[in-house]
């Protein structure tokens, strides 16, 4: 029950991903980081069978990291998407990765972009998009509610909305999400969603003050 969204604004990309490891009827883990940082102004958003993913998205960031020490330059986000679509299309012949991407970066010449990449090796440049059983609710939303020149707010604010369609209306949803930014300043962590509000940590913290008072 994976889901990748994101989503391009004015001058920024937002990238979500719920963080549910899941195996048959079993839940692992919540807390699994599935969007990489490739650089210091790239995110790739993943989903896919769990060792797909993790051995695809660490190839793509160390074939980065080599190709910026060998050439003392980054790939741009246009190129990182071409190079990634290239590996997939090449596995796709030999032992395919069953992995689905979306690509976003921040390039000082062309600005925000997000690529769609799925497991067969197909590449689009879009403005908004979803990968999983959550890209059933989130594209008619964007769709409806998305614009070109968002603000940083109005962007996680419609990725906000997805996430409570999700949590709503699909049968097994995904409990936490995590949410990255990507602009001029970088690619970083912007939020977590989680449905339980406080951590287990926090929670017991808070108990205990309210114990001892």
């Amino acid at each position: 029950m994976e889901c990748v969204i994101g989503v391009v604004g004015s001058d920024f990309a937002v990238v979500a991903a719920d963080t549910s490891a899941v195996q048959s009827i079993l839940v692992h883990k919540t807390d699994e980081d599935k969007i990489m940082l490739l650089d210091s102004h790239k995110l790739m958003g993943a989903s896919g069978e769990p060792g797909d993913r993790v051995q695809f998205t660490e190839f793509i960031q160390k074939n980065l990291h080599l190709y910026q020490f060998r050439n003392n330059m980054p790939l741009s986000t246009a190129a990182t998407a071409n190079f990634t679509r290239g590996e997939l299309a090449t596995a796709l012949r030999k032992n395919p990765y069953s992995v689905n991407i979306i690509l976003a970066g921040f390039d000082k010449d062309a600005g925000a972009s997000m690529y769609y990449i799925d497991y067969i090796a197909t590449l689009h440049k879009i403005d908004k998009g979803a990968f999983g059983y959550g890209s059933y609710f989130c594209l008619s939303l964007m769709d409806k509610l998305y614009r070109p020149d968002m603000s940083v707010e109005e962007a996680v604010d419609l990725v906000d909305k997805c996430i409570k369609e999700i949590r709503l209306r699909l049968v097994v949803a995904p409990q936490n999400f995590a949410i990255k930014i990507v602009d001029k300043d970088g690619a970083r962590d912007y939020a977590r969603r989680e449905i339980g509000g406080d951590s287990p940590a926090a929670a017991t913290a808070t108990a205990a003050v309210a114990t001892i008072a």
